[in-house]
């Protein structure tokens, strides 16, 4: 479960997961400022990140291309809590997010080990992750 304020800023991320046999729970609180609760306890590892990624999914994307509102060829350097289940990691990550069209996004991982053009519907949702995620239907 994820929770967003009116300013699509991250105050609430739960992840309950099996894996490997493994159950694990995740509950992470923050105040929509970069100040983040993990499982009840200060984690200030966390500090400035306002949106998470959870690489499994490609709605983490929306989350900031949502609250950055960028104009076209403009650019803008976040930190997120990266929730990566299947390594059982998490962690700060710097990315960048640079609009390129009005359906298209360029995403890079900082410093660049990873990126992609990404593109999306009017509102903003993953249509397209080029090699790991395509939208095959959409209700209308």
């Amino acid at each position: 479960m994820i929770r967003t304020n009116k300013n699509w800023e991250t105050i609430l991320c739960e992840v309950k997961s099996l894996f490997a046999n493994e159950m694990n729970h995740l509950h992470l609180e923050s105040d929509g400022k970069g100040n983040w609760i993990m499982n009840g306890e200060p984690a200030s590892q966390f500090n400035g990140c306002i949106d998470i990624d959870i690489p499994l999914t490609p709605f983490t994307n929306t989350l900031p291309i949502k609250r950055l509102k960028l104009l076209e060829n403009e650019k803008q350097l976040i930190k997120v809590v990266y929730i990566d289940i299947l390594e059982a990691q998490i962690k700060a990550l710097q990315q960048q997010y640079r609009k390129l069209s009005l359906t298209e996004y360029k995403y890079e991982n900082v410093p660049n080990d990873f990126e992609a053009v990404i593109t999306v519907d009017e509102s903003g949702l993953v249509v397209n992750y080029p090699s790991l995620f395509v939208r095959t239907a959409a209700e209308g």
